[in-house]
């Protein structure tokens, strides 16, 4: 017998020489095999539902029609965010977004028609008062001049 020969475990911590990890890759692949390349590839596609962020103005809708319901466009907006709401509850993203677009649309149709509502108010009160004031004070003046 040769008793020059490297020893299985060197130290006294029982460490493992690098040459055993390479003589376990090869019996792995001995055992289970080279890796297969003519095997149909499977691939699986799994659908994560992302949270996308699809405004249904319903606050915006509520204003409106609380305060400026001109014509029932703030109530017709209301409606539509509702619908938009329940959209995106069942998970149709693009039915949400088209209900949304049009509840969009009809608040600013409502804002913008209930701004001019109450800016040509403040004109035709405000100039109402001056020709109030303008007559009464000509009423004034020819009734003391007698």
């Amino acid at each position: 017998m040769n008793r020059t020969s490297q020893p299985f475990f060197t130290g006294a911590h029982g460490a493992v020489p690098p040459a055993y990890e390479v003589l376990k890759e090869e019996h792995e692949v001995a055992v289970l095999g080279a890796p297969q390349s003519q095997a149909p590839v499977t691939t699986t596609v799994i659908n994560i539902r992302s949270e996308t962020a699809v405004p249904d103005h319903i606050v915006w809708s509520l204003f409106n029609t609380i305060f400026m319901n001109c014509c029932c466009l703030g109530f017709v907006a209301f409606a539509y965010s509702v619908k938009s709401r329940d959209r995106k509850m069942v998970g149709d993203i693009t039915g949400a977004q088209s209900y949304a677009s049009t509840a969009k649309c009809l608040n600013i149709c409502a804002l913008v028609l209930g701004l001019l509502l109450i800016i040509i108010l403040i004109i035709i009160v405000s100039t109402g008062s001056l020709m109030i004031l303008q007559a009464l004070s000509e009423l004034i003046q020819n009734h003391g001049g007698h």
